[in-house]
């Protein structure tokens, strides 16, 4: 409990090492990465980032990514789960292309400081943070980045492996507790952040998840587009992410049905209970009309609202 009350309440830090780190090195790694996603690569600059997806030729979603991009390479972050299949995914297209990918997962550690009073520890560290969602700076090897794991206000600390320790006791002595990962969980759903491999997957079109800081309208053809710009142009998706509150203290199950007067409408991808708010708290896809907050809906007979 002492983890999620700093993540909501104070600064707590996370340990996210275990997410896939990818280098994108060689003179048309911008403009392979920019062809392979559904973000503006080849606009980012030295010290900028950005958020995207990675799409099949139907317009389903493969993987996300966190895009950083640096003076000689780019650095992909990914999830755990997907870093390995990502990077044979990018390895496939690159036929006569000037790009070298490494997986750097295993010597990479990322510590996540998150929360409210995140920029008192930042600035009780000596940090600058970037204003600009996915941008960073660095001192000594270490990155600071303006990315957000549970989506509370934080920002990231890359670094090579073998300083993890040294960050740890630093973040603590500057007011960071640790969170696990069930902490960090929680939060993340209370704050209608998805993740992907759980609120995201391959079934999934870009505009259904409602994350559509990951796309750029204005860019040059990528693998999807078609798809996207389809729905784009018509305006109109059948099914939408939501934020849900089910009034209850069991947090359904993944798959769990959710209902509009008797009627299926929808399915829950992740639930968690609240001790914050004393509830239930979740994430699910929905009929685009019963993606509003006065919709009637219900998960297991219990009372749900979409909250905004």
């Amino acid at each position: 409990m002492r983890g999620y009350e700093a993540l909501r309440e104070k600064a707590a830090w996370i340990d996210l090492s275990a997410r896939g780190k990818i280098v994108a090195r060689g003179e048309d790694r911008a403009r392979l990465l920019h062809a392979m996603t559904t973000n503006h690569v080849e606009q980012l600059k030295p010290g900028g980032g950005c958020y995207a997806f990675f799409l099949n030729a139907q317009g389903r979603i493969l993987g996300d990514v966190n895009l950083l991009c640096r003076d000689q390479d780019f650095l992909l972050d990914t999830e755990p789960e997907t870093h390995a299949a990502l990077l044979a995914h990018l390895d496939r297209y690159i036929i006569a292309d000037d790009v070298t990918l490494e997986d750097v997962t295993p010597q990479t550690a990322t510590i996540a400081v998150e929360g409210p009073r995140a920029a008192e520890a930042a600035a009780a560290l000596g940090l600058v943070l970037p204003e600009t969602p996915g941008a960073f700076g660095g001192v000594g090897g270490v990155m600071t980045a303006n990315l957000s794991h549970t989506g509370a206000p934080g920002f990231w600390l890359i670094a090579p492996g073998e300083a993890k320790e040294v960050l740890i006791g630093e973040v603590e002595a500057a007011g960071a507790v640790e969170a696990d990962a069930e902490a960090a969980r929680v939060v993340r759903i209370e704050h209608g952040k998805p993740r992907y491999g759980e609120d995201i997957t391959d079934a999934q079109i870009p505009q259904e998840t409602q994350a559509l800081q990951a796309l750029h309208s204005n860019k040059g053809c990528y693998i999807g587009q078609e798809i996207v710009e389809r729905v784009r142009s018509r305006g109109h998706v059948n099914r939408l992410l939501v934020r849900l509150t089910i009034d209850t203290a069991t947090a359904p199950a993944r798959g769990a049905i959710i209902e509009a007067g008797g009627k299926l409408v929808g399915e829950i991808t992740s639930a968690a209970f609240s001790p914050a708010l004393g509830t239930t708290v979740a994430l699910g896809y929905v009929r685009a009309v019963c993606a509003r907050p006065d919709a009637a809906l219900a998960v297991d007979g219990a009372p749900a609202r979409v909250v905004r």
